[in-house]
């Protein structure tokens, strides 16, 4: 799941904390950068399990309504679709959801002001007016709104990066990149099949290695990679470089360099 952009994001952060940090090793960046993976790992999970608790808070309203002193015909006989969505159920079946969803004790619980906010930019949006009274609805038009809700509401909500922000600092810098993560686990569930795989925290056991010789020999070759930058930067001096800019190039030359003779990997 964690693609090599996000994977040079998250070195990128490990190689500034180690440079700010004294006496930090490279053993322990490693170890920093992985946690900082299965944080964004984490997210993914947590995004997917915001499609439950909305769907539980819409439950709880339609509950309300029937309950209420004088219930109308409409409050007694609401249209059950969005509650109803084949997605929900799939993801509320699905054993490896649950089971890291217990396992990383996250949940929404301490912010349901978010879950409601969630739910009332759904129920006020013109794709939920259209799903809501169309004729019929199949399994498309259920994952589909899903994926609406997460373009259209989730990546452009404030109320969620705060929320994102405060449960962990690892989350808010990954969370466009996890969201279409969760946007592509949407779309490939397949209907009546609710034990399928979700995504892996890497694609292969080769995009976990990459990450870690991007980061071991970035930091290893920092003194040949600063001569580089500073031997071929023309008309501008090294030290008038942003911090940020030269970490970045000694990222990129590695990257681009991999291989080459001239670079200690030991």
């Amino acid at each position: 799941m964690i693609n090599r952009v996000l994977l040079r994001i998250k070195i990128l952060q490990t190689v500034y904390a180690f440079y700010k940090s004294e006496g930090t090793s490279v053993s322990l960046a490693e170890k920093e950068l992985f946690y900082s993976i299965e944080k964004a790992y984490e997210l993914y999970f947590h995004l997917l399990n915001l499609i439950v608790e909305v769907t539980h808070f819409a439950e709880n309203k339609l509950d309300a309504r029937m309950n209420k002193l004088r219930p109308t015909e409409e409050d007694l006989n609401p249209n059950r679709r969005f509650v109803q969505n084949k997605v929900v159920g799939i993801i509320q079946k699905n054993q490896q959801i649950q089971d890291f969803l217990i396992q990383s004790k996250i949940s929404w619980a301490n912010n349901q002001d978010v879950v409601k906010d969630v739910y009332d930019l759904i129920t006020t949006s013109e794709f939920y007016q259209n799903y809501m009274n169309a004729e019929t609805a199949d399994f498309k038009m259920d994952k589909d709104i899903w994926r609406q809700v997460f373009k259209k509401i989730v990546l452009n909500n404030e109320d969620i990066y705060y929320a994102v922000e405060e449960q962990s600092v690892f989350w808010i810098d990954c969370l466009d990149v996890i969201v279409s993560f969760v946007i592509k686990t949407i779309k490939n569930f397949e209907e009546g099949e609710t034990q399928q795989t979700v995504l892996p925290m890497f694609k292969d056991e080769e995009d976990e290695d990459f990450a870690i010789r991007l980061l071991q020999n970035t930091l290893k070759n920092e003194q040949f990679h600063r001569e580089l930058i500073d031997k071929h930067t023309r008309n501008w001096e090294f030290d008038r470089i942003a911090y940020m800019d030269i970490l970045i190039m000694q990222i990129a030359l590695y990257d681009l360099g991999e291989n080459k003779s001239y670079y200690v990997t030991q």
